[in-house]
């Protein structure tokens, strides 16, 4: 039975979620370490406002991921206005209600697409405006609500998330709540998501002239005169530290470490986050964890490379957060712009998760899943030298398990056409062998024992990687409880199988063939 890696070195619950809101902030069209920026002004209104703790730590993270819930609703919001980041990204100039609301709905329903095809949206979508717009407001509490509870988000949080898009002046959805029958701690956290986005693109000037103007009708006046009071010190972050650093230290639970089996629950939540942002992915992340897991313990890699490689698998698509879903459900040919975006997410999800403390190798590895041995892979164009054995298992287990779903441009293909596929790859130069072969075993497709490069047993692609890893004679020896003098034998045939005749040679060919993340 393998150990569970050990919580040394593993990050903080409100680590993660920060990397989290980075995620949410690529689909709002804001940059990274807007809702973190959010959050810190959130604070600092509830210290004026005179909040207690609890209401204090509820406004922290109702603002983190408070747009955590829009993401399930962007194939709704693609079929209505095209470019679902980018009319979020618009949405934050306007007040939403009366005719500016009204013009912002006509300016942006398919925008970019055909006349005769903007004039049948609009006349769907104004057949029932409030309805639509009812629906996918709801769609976002409920997902918004589940979503915070599977990231473990308190009750409170929860509850207050359900206001998300109630006005003070009762005109907002889904219910019309108005006044202090919306939690102050959503009162805050909407105005601290707003007056961001303004005091960057406007200063401070432009911040406090847009919380007067709205002041009394999307805003709580209490919080508005809050903040005009003195609005620098509520906008300053401190010269000692960046956003993140600064924010994270207002964060609730900033002192209390994940284990192993918390930080893996939380992996597969963000998966299942990402999922929700195209129909057709739903489970797509948790299924290619499972497998290439799976496939991680049929190549021969040890403990800590499996967990790697499934904890990899859980959140290697969440870059695709910050690619419109324009893209991602076009039925057609992309377009090469369309496919440069295409191109990004895996660096997006590098980006994303490269911050939290812990998981410098899971950003790693997640971002390298369409990266190729022969170098024409992305977003990066890595070769094979540059390759670990998790970045290759979990390549070809995206692969294949991509192939076995549907998508908007083909149907799902059988399993043993997605197998044809992964081979067909492999012999492209694309996949590494191996790592193929084993995935293609652990998913039932392939009764083939998985080989070693080179005709290597597995005894030999061990005494391989302990060279690689600089161990003597001696310690082969002693690692593998042999003598010397085996480990000596065992030494020469293995750099007679693969042509070489010294150390630096074998440790290049172990990295080339991504024997270094075996056991």
């Amino acid at each position: 039975m393998t150990s569970r890696p050990q919580a040394a070195g593993l990050p903080t619950r409100a680590e993660v979620l920060a990397a989290l809101s980075v995620a949410i902030d690529l689909g709002l069209g804001q940059p990274a370490e807007h809702m973190l920026r959010s959050a810190l002004i959130a604070t600092r209104l509830a210290d004026r406002l005179g909040l207690s703790t609890a209401q204090r730590d509820c406004a922290y993270y109702t603002t983190l991921v408070m747009w955590i819930g829009c993401h399930a609703d962007s194939h709704e919001y693609a079929r209505w206005f095209g470019d679902d980041i980018a009319v979020r990204r618009a949405s934050y100039l306007v007040d939403w209600s009366g005719l500016p609301y009204q013009r912002f709905l006509l300016a942006n329903v398919r925008h970019g697409a055909p006349l005769l095809q903007r004039l049948r949206t609009v006349t769907a979508l104004y057949a029932d405006a409030r309805g639509h717009i009812s629906r996918l407001i709801h769609s976002h509490c409920t997902s918004a609500a589940l979503l915070a509870e599977r990231i473990g988000l308190d009750g409170d949080v929860q509850r207050v998330l359900g206001f998300t898009f109630e006005r003070f002046d009762g005109g907002g959805l889904p219910a019309g709540v108005a006044g202090e029958a919306i939690p102050v701690e959503m009162r805050v956290a909407q105005f601290a998501d707003l007056v961001e986005v303004h005091h960057r693109g406007y200063g401070v000037e432009g911040a406090v002239a847009m919380a007067r103007s709205r002041r009394g009708g999307q805003f709580d006046p209490a919080v508005v005169d809050a903040f005009v009071a003195d609005p620098e010190p509520v906008l300053a972050v401190p010269m000692t530290g960046d956003a993140w650093t600064t924010a994270l230290r207002q964060a609730p639970d900033r002192k209390t470490r994940l284990d192993a089996a918390g930080l893996d629950a939380l992996l597969v939540a963000l998966g299942d986050f990402v999922d929700l942002k195209c129909p057709f992915t739903a489970g797509h992340s948790r299924a290619v964890a499972a497998l290439a897991a799976d496939a991680a313990m049929v190549a021969g890699l040890d403990a800590d490379a499996v967990a790697l490689t499934r904890r990899a698998g859980h959140v290697h698509d969440i870059g695709r957060i910050g690619v419109s879903n324009q893209v991602w459900s076009k039925p057609g040919a992309l377009s090469m712009a369309e496919f440069e975006r295409v191109r990004l997410h895996p660096y997006l999800t590098e980006r994303i998760l490269r911050q939290v403390p812990g998981l410098a190798r899971v950003a790693s590895v997640a971002a390298n899943h369409h990266e190729r041995l022969d170098g024409t892979g992305y977003p990066r164009g890595l070769a094979a030298r540059e390759l670990t054995m998790p970045d290759r298992v979990l390549a070809a287990a995206v692969s294949y398990h991509a192939a076995c779903e549907p998508r908007p441009y083909r149907a799902a293909m059988a399993a043993g056409d997605a197998a044809r596929r992964v081979r067909e790859r492999v012999r492209d130069g694309g996949l590494d062998p191996g790592a193929a072969e084993a995935v293609l075993h652990a998913a039932g497709q392939s009764a083939r024992p998985v080989s070693h490069p080179g005709g290597l047993t597995p005894r030999e692609a061990e005494v391989l990687r302990l060279v690689a890893l600089g161990a003597s004679n001696r310690e082969i020896a002693a690692t593998l409880v042999i003598s010397e003098k085996t480990a000596r034998n065992h030494v020469e045939r293995t750099y007679a199988k693969i042509g070489v005749s010294n150390r630096v040679a074998a440790s290049l060919y172990a990295l080339e063939h991504g024997l270094l993340g075996r056991r």
